[in-house]
């Protein structure tokens, strides 16, 4: 079967993006199954419930989250309510919704599981003993496993990816919003990609207007980020699974871009 994962959508133009593409991407690549990291989807910080409910409509199946999820204050109530939203497993005990989740496709399970990384990020529990154990306890049902690892350092991200080889079917990094070109089959068969990049504005800063930006590297002085117009940027990857064994076969890496 054929996973999609889009990485981190940020904002109406990532949401844009993904009504423009999505479609004939799943079709050209004869999708199975379309995951997408949300937790920029609105507004640029957070999820609100008409926002995943938008992005679910254009074909998104499954949404996963990261340090945003709890920006809007109507996902501490939605994320228990919705079982497609997961966010980071390693929030300690008592925080709302669940770090994993099970979907079927074709008659097959899908297990996907959502981290946070430590480095320049919220310390948060351990990652790794964290995505051991669910690994394990999923295996148990399906050998197919995606990870969305939402992550800063590519070092705490390919360490990550190591670790994992072989345990879980693919670890996709998000969060730097920045497509990175190290896709590649680890020795194991763990599809791997330290950043799946960005759904937005392509000429931004990480998805927010470059002017706030560079004026704030200009000034140091605080100012409210808005997310950026302009030339629409999609970027993903499709892992084709072999639903037996639970390992990829292979990972592409995708980008469109909207006309100027």
């Amino acid at each position: 079967m054929n996973v999609l994962f889009i990485g981190d959508v940020v904002g109406k133009a990532g949401r844009q993006a993904v009504q423009a593409f999505l479609k004939p991407i799943q079709s050209e690549y004869h999708i199975d199954l379309t995951i997408a990291n949300g937790e920029n989807a609105a507004g640029g910080n957070g999820l609100t419930k008409d926002v995943a409910q938008e992005l679910f409509g254009f074909g998104i199946e499954f949404i996963t989250m990261g340090n945003h999820v709890w920006d809007k204050r109507e996902i501490m109530t939605y994320i228990e309510e919705e079982a497609r939203i997961i966010r980071p497993a390693n929030y300690p005990l008592g925080a709302p919704g669940k770090g994993y989740g099970i979907i079927r496709r074709k008659g097959v399970k899908v297990g996907i599981v959502n981290l946070s990384g430590r480095i320049f990020m919220p310390t948060l529990d351990d990652p790794f003993s964290m995505a051991s154990r669910l690994a394990e306890m999923i295996r148990q049902e399906t050998p197919n496993i995606f990870l969305d690892f939402h992550a800063e350092a590519t070092s705490e991200k390919i360490a990550l990816g190591w670790f994992l080889d072989g345990k879980v079917s693919a670890i996709l990094g998000t969060h730097t919003h920045v497509q990175t070109a190290d896709e590649r089959l680890l020795t194991r068969g763990t599809a791997y990609i330290t950043d799946v990049g960005m759904t937005g504005p392509r000429d931004s800063v990480l998805g927010v207007k470059k002017e706030l930006i560079i004026n704030r590297f200009l000034t140091q002085l605080p100012a409210k980020f808005e997310i950026a117009a302009g030339v629409l940027q999609f970027n993903a990857v499709v892992v084709d699974l072999d639903e037996t064994s639970g390992r990829a076969r292979s990972i592409t890496r995708i980008q469109r871009l909207s006309q100027d």
